[in-house]
């Protein structure tokens, strides 16, 4: 059975959802400020996102392991 695209999608945001409460649980943990927690959430998405982003363009100027698919010609 294979996924969805669109629960591919939901499945990533959930787990970036449950990835950065905990994040900002233990920041407030720690520091016992709710401020900080809320810094560490601003933070966690734009820096996280930025990094995605740099990783991806990054792998898509590496060729090792693609897949070759031959060009039907009629």
């Amino acid at each position: 059975m294979k996924d969805s695209r669109i629960r591919s999608f939901v499945k990533g945001i959930t787990w970036r959802f449950i990835a950065t409460a905990t994040g900002a649980g233990i920041t407030y943990f720690l520091t016992g400020s709710h401020e900080l927690a809320a810094s560490f959430i601003l933070f966690d998405i734009v820096l996280k996102l930025l990094f995605y982003y740099g990783h991806e363009r990054a792998w898509g100027r590496v060729t090792w392991g693609r897949a070759v698919v031959p060009v039907k010609t009629k």
